[in-house]
């Protein structure tokens, strides 16, 4: 699976597309969806994280890589920031598929 980085330029890239500005984008987005363009885009890179970890076998620093994370320490703090346990801790407990 290629990294997936979503930085926060891809936004204003969108906004650009819709011929708004970042803040409108972030408005608009936000009324639709009833999140944040980047609270939307952390959830769906915690969703992967959780599918890689509870039916694959690669390590934390690969799953951090495959999702678009600088280092497995940047990731496993945003995971357990998002979920309130560690990402090991939240794999041995996962049911697999």
């Amino acid at each position: 699976m290629p990294p997936l980085v979503v930085p926060t330029y891809m936004i204003a890239g969108l906004a650009a597309e819709a011929s708004l500005s970042r803040a409108s984008f972030a408005r608009r987005f936000t009324h639709l969806l009833g999140l944040a363009p980047l609270t939307y885009v952390t959830n769906w890179r915690m969703a992967l994280a959780r599918e890689q970890l509870r039916v694959g076998d690669a390590g934390l620093a690969a799953v951090a890589r495959s999702l678009g994370y600088a280092s497995e320490f940047s990731f496993a703090a945003a995971f357990k920031r998002h979920h309130g346990v560690a990402p090991g801790r939240w794999r041995a407990t996962a049911t697999p598929a």
